[in-house]
C-alpha cells in the first residue's frame, strides 16, 4: 500500500469514525424521543379510558354501592398511576437493553477506528452478535487482517528496495572505480607504453561490461517480477532444443578452460511447450552462477537431460564449493546472497536464481538444488511435456 492509498484510508477511517460517533449521538437522541413517545401515548390513552369510564360510570357506582366521590377519584388515580408506573419502567428496561446491545457493538467499532487512526493493527474486533452491526464488526476485522497483510508486505518490500539498493551501490561502486582508476591514469601518462595503454583501455571495457551486465540484469527482474515480459510459448523437441543448447555451452566454456559434459537421455520424439529464450536465460543463469563461486582449479559442469514421467528433468551439476544447508533453501529468494562478505570479483545483484525461479514457474516447473560443501552443487528443474489431446471423432 502506498502513501497515497495509506493516507486515503485513514481518511475513510476518520469519516467513518465521526460517522459512527455521530450515530452514537442520534442513537441516543432516538432513543429517548421513542421514551418520551411511548410514554405518553400510553398515558394520554390509558387518562383518556380511565376519565371516558369514570364519567359513563362514576353515578352507577356510587348508587350500588354508596361509595363517595372521593373514594371513586382515588381508585382511579391509583389505577391510573400504578398503569403509567408499569408502562415507564417496562418502556425504560427495554430502552436500555437496546441501548446496550447497540452500543456494545458500536463501542467495538469506536476502537478498532482509533486503532486504525493510530495505525495499530495488532488487535482484534470479536463479535458474536448476528445482527447488522456484528457483521459489520465481522466485516471490519476482515477489513482490519487485510490490511494487516498489506502492511507487512509493504515492510517486507521495502527491505528488499533496500537491500537492493544497498547492492547496486556496492556492485556499481566498484567498476566504477575501477573505471576512474584506470582513466585517471590514460590522463596522467601512467600507461606511457602501447602494452600499458592496451591494458588500461581493455581493463575499462571490461569492468564497463560489468555495469551493462548488471543494469541489464536489474532491468530484466523488474521486467519479470511486474510480469512485463511477454513470453513466447511453442511445442519444441526436447532433445533438439538441449543439443542447441549444450553447443553454445561447449564452447563458451571451452574457451574458459571449463570441462563440460552433456548427457541427454530423453526419447527423440518428447515435445516440451516453452519459451526457447528464456529457457536459454535460465540455464545461462544458473551456469553463471556456478561459475561466479567456483572456487577449483580444474572446473567442471555438466548438463544432464532426464525423463520424469509427465516431466523432463534437468540438471546442471558443478564441482564449486558447494552450498552451506543452512543457505540451501534460501538461494532462490530475491537478493540472496550466500557470501556473506560480498567478494566484489563475484560480482551480480543477488537476484540471478530469482529470476530463474520466476521463469521456470512460469513455465509451470518446479527448481530445487542439492548441494555438498566442498564437492559442488547440482541445480535441477522440471519441465511438464507436451502431450496431444486424443481425438475421438
Amino acid at each position: 500500500m502506498g502513501a497515497f492509498e495509506k493516507a486515503s484510508f485513514l481518511v475513510t477511517c476518520r469519516a467513518e469514525m465521526t460517522r459512527l460517533e455521530g450515530r452514537k449521538m442520534k442513537l441516543k437522541t432516538r432513543l429517548t424521543i421513542a421514551f418520551v413517545t411511548i410514554i405518553s401515548l400510553q398515558t394520554i390513552i390509558v387518562g383518556v379510558f380511565i376519565v371516558l369510564m369514570g364519567r359513563y360510570q362514576l353515578n352507577a357506582i356510587k348508587e350500588t354501592y354508596g361509595i363517595p366521590d372521593t373514594s371513586v377519584r382515588e381508585f382511579a388515580i391509583d389505577i391510573m398511576t400504578t398503569i403509567i408506573f408499569v408502562l415507564v419502567l417496562t418502556a425504560f428496561l427495554l430502552i436500555i437493553w437496546i441501548y446496550r446491545a447497540v452500543m456494545h457493538s458500536i463501542e467495538k467499532l469506536q476502537m478498532a477506528m482509533k486503532n486504525i487512526r493510530e495505525g495499530n493493527l495488532d488487535f482484534e474486533i470479536i463479535s458474536d452478535e448476528d445482527d447488522e452491526l456484528g457483521r459489520l464488526c465481522r466485516d471490519l476485522e476482515e477489513l482490519r487482517k487485510r490490511l494487516k497483510d498489506n502492511a507487512e508486505e509493504k515492510l517486507a518490500f521495502d527491505k528488499e528496495n533496500k537491500e537492493l539498493i544497498s547492492n547496486i551501490s556496492h556492485d556499481l561502486k566498484t567498476p566504477v572505480t575501477a573505471i576512474k582508476g584506470y582513466a585517471e591514469g590514460i590522463m596522467d601518462g601512467v600507461a606511457d607504453t602501447p602494452e600499458k595503454m592496451e591494458k588500461y583501455i581493455h581493463t575499462i571495457y571490461n569492468k564497463a561490461n560489468e555495469m551493462d551486465t548488471l543494469i541489464n540484469e536489474l532491468t530484466l527482474y523488474s521486467r519479470i517480477d511486474t510480469n512485463r515480459i511477454p513470453y513466447h510459448f511453442d511445442t519444441v523437441l526436447a532433445n533438439e532444443y538441449f543439443d542447441d543448447c549444450a553447443k553454445d555451452l561447449a564452447m563458451e566454456l571451452e574457451s574458459k578452460n571449463v570441462e563440460f559434459g552433456y548427457f541427454n537421455y530423453v526419447e527423440s520424439d518428447v515435445r516440451i511447450i516453452a519459451d526457447a529464450e528464456q529457457m536459454r536465460r535460465v540455464i545461462h543463469n544458473i551456469i553463471d552462477n556456478s561459475m561466479k563461486y567456483m572456487d577449483k582449479a580444474k572446473a567442471k559442469i555438466n548438463l544432464r537431460v532426464k525423463d520424469a514421467g509427465d516431466f523432463i528433468q534437468v540438471e546442471i551439476e558443478d564441482n564449486g564449493k558447494g552450498i552451506a544447508a543452512k543457505d540451501l533453501t534460501n538461494i532462490f529468494e530475491r537478493f540472496y546472497r550466500t557470501d556473506a562478505s560480498r567478494n566484489s570479483s563475484k560480482g551480480g545483484s543477488g537476484i540471478g536464481l530469482s529470476i530463474v525461479k520466476k521463469i521456470v514457474e512460469e513455465h509451470g516447473g518446479k527448481i530445487w538444488a542439492n548441494s555438498r560443501e566442498g564437492n559442488g552443487t547440482t541445480m535441477c528443474f522440471v519441465l511438464r511435456k507436451y502431450q496431444e489431446v486424443p481425438n475421438y471423432e
